[in-house]
């Protein structure tokens, strides 16, 4: 058995970088029961169409709410010897994360309209983290632009491999 250290990636989002402009990334924990985590390490969650939410939640005579991350529509599948204390798929889970980072999260969310997507899925030490990204979403023009772009890196390093051989 490995000592747990370095990275396992266990699902990625297909959609994240075809149909958004990923300007800013962090890592975040995610709070799991014992049934989820099993679920995720003998078969794979999916992470498409699942996005971020930040709620405020007024705690006492606080001035001013305190946030909170959730991940929506996150599919992990209902571990296969659970019991009657088995996981709901699509619950919403909890994202943990520093107090400034919400508060980052949320002023983009609310000021420059853009969203919260989850990019990956992995484990690091042990642990199951979930990469979260500020991401703005693509017109279909920027899809064609990519796709244009693609095509023409990709022939430009055929045409020079072709040059090489012959060289």
């Amino acid at each position: 058995m490995s000592d747990g250290g370095g990275e396992k990636i266990i699902a990625t989002n297909p959609n994240a970088r075809s149909d958004f402009f990923l300007e800013e990334v962090v890592e975040a924990g995610i709070a799991l029961v014992g049934t989820e985590v099993k679920s995720i390490r003998t078969q794979s969650p999916n992470l498409k169409d699942s996005h971020v939410e930040i709620s405020s939640k007024k705690q006492g005579d606080r001035q001013s709410p305190h946030l909170e991350a959730w991940l929506l529509n996150f599919h992990i599948a209902p571990y296969s010897h659970g019991n009657i204390w088995n996981h709901e798929a699509r619950r919403p889970r909890k994202l943990l994360l520093h107090a400034h980072q919400i508060k980052k999260m949320f002023g983009a969310l609310t000021q420059e309209g853009k969203t919260l997507i989850p990019t990956r899925v992995y484990f690091k030490n042990g642990r199951v983290k979930v990469e979260v990204a500020i991401a703005k979403g693509k017109k279909k023009g920027d899809k064609r632009e990519d796709v244009k772009r693609r095509s023409q890196n990709r022939e430009m390093q055929q045409a020079l491999k072709q040059r090489q051989k012959r060289g």
